[in-house]
């Protein structure tokens, strides 16, 4: 059985940006492909990120099939989670665990 295509990533970047490359070479390490937007200084391109990010100042701005990931450190924290894999369509989502379970792992237990 084929493997369903990975969601469209597309990663907002800009000139120097560290926390963009740690973006990219996360998603390069886990073999997704991604469009890049680069942020230059021209007015189309900013009225096109302002639209697209809801204002965001800062990248990289991350969306998984236009889902508003946010910056490296939200996507990371995807990753840590698993959920990167749901939002690229290579996972399933988890069952939703009871308020005092999800409570107790919150905690640590």
């Amino acid at each position: 059985m084929a493997q369903p295509p990975d969601a469209e990533v597309v990663i907002w970047t800009g000139r120097g940006c560290g926390a963009c490359t740690q973006a990219k070479q996360l998603l390069g390490r886990k073999r997704v492909t991604f469009k890049e937007r680069r942020l230059k200084g021209d007015a189309s391109t900013q009225r096109a990120f302002a639209r697209a990010t809801g204002g965001a100042r800062s990248v990289p701005q991350i969306f998984v099939d236009n889902h508003h990931v946010g910056g490296f450190d939200d996507l990371l924290n995807l990753e840590k989670t698993g959920e990167l894999d749901v939002l690229l369509g290579r996972a399933e989502a988890p069952p939703t665990l009871p308020f005092l379970q999800r409570f107790a792992r919150w905690l640590g237990f």
